[in-house]
């Protein structure tokens, strides 16, 4: 018999008793009865075919199938005490965003088509954008990348523009667009940590230098005493939806299709309301049943004009 089918109280009670080596004090933890205990006990070695303690030993012993029994007991325990992984009610989507990711289009438009399925929207700091879909925080995420995509499926959305923000009065700021040859000789301010770009921002304001972002970083931290111009010859950064390829579900397949641009005629939830939705009578049907019931009918009479 394999441990692994055993049931969990009974293992926690034969593990009681190996630990103690005493079957009063191990049913009197566990608050059960001895004879109770004794006949668990027994029962389990029926089930496996062996001794678990020596007969008659005193103290009580535990046998080699015992031991093992422990061993292998303890590890079924521990797992079946491991917290389970963080779950989404039936029926309901989480989905997470990075900072400069405007999502309101989005759950607008799964609002229309499903009123009556909770969508979920998680703001996810950028350097937890990986750790948020592999531990189960949220269904799908929008990404800035890269990102490892081991395990994960991805679809990218849209490219950004890098942005210089700059002090208002700066005279780069007369410029519509401004390459890293301009720049020459000023303070680049690192930015590389987004979830830490307000304080790079706070420094620039400070007038201690410039900082290169992306275009809704900028905005999104966008101030009256500073001013951002496009930057020329720097890579621009993309933009993805990401979520666990083995957890691919339907609620994240119509996600999916929303942010693809899928109307709803074509939508998948359509298609499944059809499944589910009565068909309406035609005529034709109708007269097929009629026709297939053996019931005649008379011709209508045509009236006259």
């Amino acid at each position: 018999m394999n441990p692994e089918s055993i049931d969990v109280t009974r293992l926690r009670w034969f593990v009681a008793v190996a630990e103690e080596l005493h079957f009063a004090r191990a049913a009197k933890s566990l608050h059960i009865s001895r004879q109770k205990l004794s006949h668990t006990v027994i029962d389990l070695e029926q089930e496996l075919g062996t001794e678990l303690f020596v007969p008659g030993a005193q103290p009580t012993q535990l046998t080699e199938a015992g031991q093992q029994l422990l061993r292998d007991a303890r590890d079924i325990i521990a797992r079946s005490e491991e917290p389970e992984p963080v779950a989404p009610e039936d029926g309901e989507l989480r989905v997470g965003f990075v900072p400069g990711v405007t999502v309101s289009k989005w759950t607008r438009i799964w609002g229309e088509r499903f009123p009556d399925t909770p969508l979920e929207v998680i703001p996810i700091p950028m350097a937890e954008q990986l750790a948020a879909l592999r531990d189960g925080r949220v269904d799908a995420c929008f990404v800035r990348l890269p990102i490892d995509r081991a395990g994960l499926s991805a679809i990218p959305l849209y490219r950004e523009l890098p942005v210089v923000v700059l002090p208002k009065d700066h005279t780069l700021s007369l410029f519509e667009q401004v390459g890293m040859g301009d720049l020459a000789g000023e303070r680049i301010q690192d930015s590389s940590d987004i979830d830490a770009i307000a304080g790079t921002i706070e420094l620039v304001a400070a007038g201690v230098g410039v900082a290169i972002v992306p275009h809704s970083i900028a905005r999104l931290h966008a101030r009256r005493d500073l001013v951002y111009r496009t930057m020329m010859g720097v890579p621009e950064t993309e933009i993805a939806l990401a979520w666990p390829a083995a957890q691919t579900t339907e609620l994240i397949e119509e996600f999916v299709g929303i942010v693809r641009g899928r109307s709803e005629r074509s939508s998948r939830a359509q298609a499944q309301r059809k499944k589910v939705e009565p068909k309406k009578a035609t005529k034709r049907s109708t007269k097929n049943a009629v026709k297939s019931s053996g019931v005649k009918t008379k011709p209508a009479k045509r009236r006259g004009r």
